[in-house]
């Protein structure tokens, strides 16, 4: 009996080591942790390391902790993230930033101090994907600006056939370009990177808007839920509004006479709003061209409505402006620059912006300017 009770002790004290083993590993495995460190040569000891992440309200950058270089590296133990954002990593004393996205890893950086833009992030996931795609930005950025300098000898030496070979390569990278990412964007609806591409993708116009949404409607919850995804959800409600295939939204704004005149009073078979303002130097390149294709189709059916983003008590510029043009068709103001309502309801964020809209007041065509705008206004009526 005294044999058994001395076994029988001894297993179970190493059960209890073991399980104290086992809970302390899954322990480890569970609470990963928000961690930097890195390796900074060349940076001298004392230097700050700050660490900013975008603010939700102001979608601005905004310190949230720092630490110190000691011996040429760093580190930091942050608390945990609820969701994963845009981050930085910025030094005393050399310029620039460098990205990476918060997350609960142990997120390692190489610092470059002379080019900060050249460090090397490794961490968990979303790091290692933005990692990919950076890369992929600095590889189709390398290739269009070398294109470019190359169609600009092209054309010096007037060797259109060269230069149409080029255009045409550069066409094709763009659209490598666009697959890559909606690549990503499927293949990871649950990393916040995709947002950030599709954030990319609102902001450089690249793909029709219903598509962006297709796209953003099949990220997992907890990513349209970020911050960034939320602005995101709200830029594409208000953008499909007025996207192409959208009824355009109503709206009545005072004529130079003082009076309200509405959008739906000076509807033809084919209707153009053009945004411009009296400062904007392209929008007054642009009108001649909009007058020499209003003449040639105002009898057939086209009609042009001019909303002016003029500045508060500057009505004088904008008539001047008007007259010195020759602008023909119906205009109005409410003279508030980019908070004038009418922009604000068509989400303008530059000028000179136009909608061509249907006899029905559809949005057929968009931000079209010159030959291209003529030729859209021509296809439109011959179609009657």
């Amino acid at each position: 009996m005294l044999i058994f009770a001395i076994k029988y002790k001894n297993i179970m004290r190493k059960i209890v080591v073991m399980l104290a083993v086992v809970t302390a590993f899954m322990s480890c495995q569970e609470d990963k942790g928000y961690f930097i460190s890195g390796n900074a040569p060349g940076l001298d000891n004392g230097k700050k390391v700050y660490v900013s992440e975008i603010d939700d309200s102001s979608n601005r950058p905004v310190i949230i902790d720092s630490t110190t270089i000691k011996d040429e590296s760093f580190e930091l133990d942050l608390k945990n993230v609820e969701d994963p954002n845009l981050s930085f990593l910025e030094f005393e004393g050399a310029q620039g930033n460098v990205i990476f996205i918060s997350e609960n890893e142990n997120i390692k950086f190489k610092i470059h101090k002379d080019s900060l833009r050249s460090s090397k992030v490794t961490g968990g996931k979303e790091n290692r994907l933005l990692a990919k795609y950076l890369d992929h930005l600095e590889g189709i950025n390398t290739k269009v600006m070398k294109g470019r300098g190359e169609m600009r000898a092209a054309q010096q030496s007037k060797d259109s056939a060269k230069f149409t070979t080029l255009k045409e390569t550069e066409k094709e990278i763009l659209d490598n370009d666009k697959v890559f990412k909606k690549k990503i964007v499927e293949e990871n609806p649950g990393s916040f990177v995709s947002v950030m591409i599709i954030s990319d993708m609102l902001r450089m116009k690249s793909y029709p808007i219903k598509d962006i949404k297709e796209m953003f409607d099949n990220l997992s919850k907890d990513i349209r839920n970020t911050g960034l995804g939320q602005q995101i959800g709200q830029a594409l409600e208000e953008r499909g509004k007025v996207a192409v295939g959208s009824k355009a939204p109503e709206f009545t704004a005072p004529t130079p006479e003082g009076e309200e005149l509405a959008l739906k009073d000076v509807m033809g078979k084919v209707t153009v709003i053009d945004f411009w303002a009296a400062w904007c130097k392209p929008c007054r390149v642009e009108n001649p061209n909009l007058v020499k294709t209003y003449n040639k189709y105002k009898d057939d059916g086209l009609s042009i409505i001019g909303v002016s983003l003029d500045r508060p008590g500057q009505k004088d510029k904008w008539l001047q402006a008007i007259e010195d043009d020759g602008l023909p068709w119906h205009q109005v103001s409410n003279l508030e620059f980019w908070q004038d309502p009418v922009a604000q309801l068509y989400g303008i964020k530059a000028i000179p912006a136009a909608f061509i809209l249907n006899e029905e007041g559809t949005i057929v065509a968009r931000d079209l300017r010159g030959d291209a705008l003529d030729n859209k206004i021509g296809e439109l009526l011959n179609n009657k």
